[in-house]
C-alpha cells in the first residue's frame, strides 16, 4: 500500500475487514459452543440464563474476530506473495496496517471484558482466568505454519476450545464427565482434517515460500490420507458422544449419522486432490455439519 496516499475512510476499512475475516464463518465453532452451553446448564439441572447466553455469543464473536484479524495482520507479507490471497484487505491496500492492529487489540480487550462479566453474572472467575491463554492459542496458529506442518492440529485445538470454554463458563463441574471432551476431540480432528484439505490449493505457493503444511511437506497423496484418518477419528468421537450421553437423544443420533455421510461427501469432492469443488467441500458441507449437530443437540436437550 502506498503510505503517501490518503488512507481509505475508516468505515470503508472496517467493512473490508469484516468481509476479509469472513464473520459468517463463525458458524464453524459457534454451534458447538452453544451446544456445550446447553449441555453444561442441563447438567446443572437448568437452562442457560439470558446473560450467560449473551456473554457466550459475545465471547465467541470477539475471540474469532481477534483470531482472524491477527492472522491477516501476521500473514500480510505472505498473502502478498500468494496469487490466491493477494486481494485480501491488507496486501491489496484496502485496509491500513494500523487499522487492522487496532481491530486486533480492540477485539482482545472486548473478549477480556466479556470474560470478566461472568464474575458478575454467575460468580465464575474461570473465564477471565483462562482468557489470556485462549488468546495466545488463537494467535499461535497463525505463526506455526512457519515452522511445523502440525499447524493444522493447532487450528483444530483453537476451535476445539470453544465447547470446552463454554462449559467452563456455564458449569465448570461438567468437565468432570467425558462428553465435552469427546465433543472437543470431534471438533479438533474435524477442523484439522478439513484444514488439510483447504491447504491443497496452496501446495505450490507454500513450497515456494518455505511454509509448512501437510500437503506442501508430505505431498498431496499423504495429505488426503491424513485428512481421512483425522475425520475417521472425528466420526468415532461423535458416535461416542451420541452413544454415551444421557442428555442427547434420537435427533442428535440422526444428525451424527448425517455428519458421517457428509464427511464422505466432503472427501468425494476432493478425491484425487481435486480443488475445483473445494469451496463447496470446505464452506457448504462443514457449515451444514456444525449447524445440524448444534441445533439437533440443543433441541434434544430442551425437549428432554
Amino acid at each position: 500500500m502506498d503510505q503517501t496516499a490518503p488512507p481509505p475512510p475508516l468505515s470503508r476499512q472496517l467493512g473490508a475487514i469484516a468481509r476479509d475475516i469472513k464473520l459468517s464463518h463463525t458458524v464453524f465453532a459457534l454451534p458447538f459452543a452453544l451446544l456445550a452451553t446447553f449441555l453444561a446448564a442441563n447438567w446443572g439441572d437448568r437452562l442457560p440464563r439470558v446473560g450467560e447466553f449473551v456473554l457466550i455469543l459475545l465471547c465467541m464473536f470477539f475471540a474469532r474476530t481477534f483470531a482472524m484479524a491477527f492472522n491477516r495482520l501476521s500473514d500480510a507479507v505472505i498473502d502478498a506473495q500468494n496469487k490466491r490471497t493477494q486481494q485480501r484487505a491488507l496486501p491489496s491496500g484496502r485496509v491500513r496496517w494500523d487499522t487492522m492492529l487496532w481491530v486486533v487489540l480492540g477485539s482482545a480487550f472486548a473478549f477480556e471484558v466479556c470474560a470478566a462479566f461472568f464474575i458478575f453474572e454467575s460468580d465464575n472467575p474461570f473465564p477471565l482466568m483462562l482468557s489470556l491463554p485462549v488468546l495466545l492459542v488463537l494467535a499461535g496458529y497463525s505463526l506455526t505454519k512457519r515452522f511445523t506442518w502440525a499447524c493444522h492440529g493447532l487450528l483444530g485445538i483453537a476451535l476445539a476450545i470453544s465447547p470446552i470454554a463454554a462449559a467452563i463458563a456455564i458449569e465448570p463441574g461438567y468437565l468432570t464427565g467425558p462428553i465435552v471432551w469427546l465433543l472437543g476431540l470431534m471438533v479438533l480432528t474435524w477442523v484439522a482434517g478439513f484444514d488439510v484439505l483447504y491447504a491443497l490449493q496452496d501446495t505450490e505457493a507454500d513450497r515456494e515460500m518455505g511454509l509448512f503444511s501437510i500437503p506442501s511437506r508430505l505431498g498431496v497423496g499423504k495429505a488426503l490420507m491424513i485428512s481421512r484418518g483425522l475425520h475417521l477419528v472425528s466420526a468415532a468421537a461423535l458416535v461416542c458422544v451420541a452413544w454415551r450421553s444421557n442428555q442427547l437423544a434420537l435427533l442428535f443420533a440422526i444428525a451424527a449419522g448425517l455428519t458421517c455421510a457428509l464427511l464422505l461427501v466432503e472427501h468425494a469432492l476432493v478425491w484425487g486432490g481435486r480443488t475445483k469443488q473445494l469451496n463447496m467441500a470446505f464452506f457448504t458441507v462443514n457449515g451444514v455439519i456444525s449447524v445440524v449437530l448444534g441445533l439437533a443437540g440443543i433441541i434434544d436437550i430442551v425437549a428432554g
